[in-house]
């Protein structure tokens, strides 16, 4: 056999072998013309993403996770320095004590105007008293100048006494009067130092808000994607300071022609099969049907041209079944969506739901 006979029987093997693999691959994992009711879109893995950023403007104290790292909600994930916030708080601190001092002070002054009211009461009903000891007086004196027992100047005298009495009480009636008015604005006073007292709670109660919020917490379970800002840099009210997957909310996204999309509805059955792992077949359910196509012509004229819409579809992982199998979810995978398009079709043997075993839990 000549060199050139053998170079074309290694490369006639060849391409048999690879025919061969191809051939496998298609009848192992690909769709058969036996199967008209179940349609296939490539996609990959995806999971929503979700920002922890810190609420207010401040510096980066620490980063309490690495990148690729399993969090769990709640999880303290990054501390904010609270320097500032610590010491408006001392401020706010003080400022209520005053407030308080202030209405202590203003509750006394309230009292005390009720002590000088009372006491001007008293000096009212004194004077009254010698107003009318006085008016007697007087009308006494008038009987007896009427008799000549008393003269003239006696009787001027004590009408004198009746208004200068008169006098005394209208006195010690406005010295009341001006009691009860220091006794209104004492009250105003301790309105207005509790207002004072309730802001400057209020101000600390915020401020604590703010100092709760430097401890960055995890919103849900999930993976550390990557870190955006690192201890000691400065970021500003709302920065992202790492980023999350959430592994809890996992899907495929993937492309269907208009005659398949057109047939399929939500909760329709989908069976997912990465690239990565072709022997596991994933359980998942169409959450999302676009309403738009995609990849539209300029012109939709003929049939042809319709063929060519495509709509974006997106098959929900069952939430139950990812918490399983938390620590092996990846998103980003390529890999390929099966939809049955007859729920009362049976799955191919190919496509039955074949899961790896979940992890073993920590027994701490």
């Amino acid at each position: 056999m000549t060199p050139q006979q053998k170079k074309w029987l290694i490369r006639t093997a060849a391409v048999l072998v690879a025919g061969a693999l191809v051939l496998f691959a298609w009848q192992r994992y690909g769709l058969k013309e036996s199967e008209p009711g179940l349609v296939s879109g490539n996609g990959r893995i995806e999971a929503v993403e979700i920002d922890v950023a810190s609420r207010t403007a401040g510096r980066v104290k620490d980063i309490r996770v690495r990148e690729g790292e399993f969090v769990t909600a709640e999880q303290v994930v990054a501390l904010m320095d609270t320097d500032v916030l610590d010491a408006e708080r001392r401020q706010a601190e003080a400022q209520l004590q005053q407030a308080i001092s202030a209405v202590a002070t203003a509750n006394s002054q309230i009292a005390q105007r009720h002590s000088d009211r009372a006491a001007a009461q008293a000096v009212v009903a004194q004077r009254e008293v010698e107003l009318k000891a006085a008016r007697s007086h007087l009308a006494r004196s008038m009987a007896l100048a009427d008799k000549s027992f008393l003269s003239p100047q006696a009787v001027e005298d004590e009408r004198a006494r009746v208004e200068s009495a008169q006098a005394a009480v209208a006195a010690a009636r406005a010295q009341v009067a001006a009691m009860e008015s220091a006794i209104a604005s004492a009250r105003s006073q301790v309105a207005g130092t509790q207002s004072s007292a309730v802001a400057a709670q209020a101000s600390i109660e915020r401020i604590q808000a703010d100092l709760d919020d430097t401890a960055l917490k995890s919103p849900r379970d999930g993976r550390v994607q990557y870190i955006v800002a690192r201890p000691g840099e400065v970021v500003g009210a709302g920065g992202r300071v790492l980023n999350l997957v959430d592994l809890s909310d996992v899907y495929m996204t993937f492309f269907l022609p208009t005659a398949a999309a057109g047939k399929i509805a939500l909760g329709t059955e989908v069976r997912l099969v990465l690239d990565a792992a072709p022997e596991y077949v994933i359980p998942a359910q169409v959450s999302f049907i676009a309403d738009v196509a995609q990849f539209t012509p300029k012109a939709v004229e003929t049939a042809s041209e319709r063929e060519k819409l495509m709509f974006r579809v997106r098959a929900q992982i069952p939430p139950d079944l990812l918490r399983k199998h938390m620590k092996q979810v990846k998103a980003g995978l390529p890999g390929t969506a099966y939809v049955r398009l007859d729920a009362d079709a049976e799955w191919p043997a190919h496509l039955q739901v074949k899961l790896p075993d979940a992890p073993a839990r920590s027994s701490r």
